[in-house]
């Protein structure tokens, strides 16, 4: 048994073959209960996860990060017992220390949503062009001023089920964190930040959002809050 039995962790995975068995592996020394959502990968990754005794789904073509997250909650909601979910990247930059921190958070029944924040305490590890990028990101939305978030945009997320039952992600792509943060500022749900060390590793930032998919995101922001004027 473990003091985390109750916790699920969700890791959408496109073509991280190189990294998810160890990323996987990692996590579960902490959380016993993982499900990775292969999301149409083109390489090997379904056989890396198929070793590590996480759950695997898979989705017959890529239909994105954020179709990958709902699959992967729907999937977790539906386990007996589950009662925290945890959103986790599978490149290797989160770390369960933080995700334990967050699952703290609600456990002491402190908020219903808990987001990793870089910029809480700043730590030099992110990319100067990526802090500009994501803070404008917060800045220019609406919500996210709303909610008072220093970190739109940051994918370690955990919720509760009463959260991550009402959830429902119906942008596809990597703009479905934008609309995460429009459910949550029109609910009800309590919302916290908490700061969380990110690791960036050159596979890592290989990976991860380019200037110009952070353009699109902020410019995705801005089209959706004029069409809700």
């Amino acid at each position: 048994m473990s003091q985390y039995d109750d916790v699920w962790l969700v890791i959408p995975a496109y073509n991280e073959g190189q990294v998810i068995a160890d990323v996987v592996e990692g996590a579960r020394k902490t959380f016993p209960n993982i499900v990775v959502v292969d999301d149409g990968s083109t390489d090997d990754s379904a056989e890396h996860i198929a070793t590590t005794g996480a759950h695997l789904v898979r989705h017959p073509v890529n239909l994105g990060q954020g179709a990958a997250l709902q699959t992967g909650l729907k999937y977790a909601l539906a386990q007996p017992g589950a009662r925290y979910f945890a959103t986790f990247d599978a490149d290797g930059q989160h770390q369960t220390k933080d995700v334990e921190t967050m699952v703290g958070v609600l456990r002491r029944d402190e908020a219903d949503v808990v987001l990793g924040s870089r910029f809480i305490e700043q730590n030099g590890q992110v990319p100067w062009i990526k802090q500009v990028v994501l803070r404008t990101a917060a800045a220019v939305s609406p919500t996210a001023r709303k909610l008072k978030l220093t970190d739109a945009h940051n994918g370690l997320r955990v919720l509760s089920r009463k959260a991550a039952e009402q959830l429902n992600i119906t942008m596809n792509g990597m703009a479905h964190a934008s609309e995460l943060v429009g459910f949550l500022a029109g609910s009800d749900l309590r919302v916290t930040e908490v700061p969380v060390d990110i690791l960036y590793t050159e596979y890592s930032r290989s990976k991860g959002q380019s200037l110009i998919n952070g353009v699109n995101i902020i410019f995705d922001i801005s089209l959706r809050e004029r069409g809700r004027r």
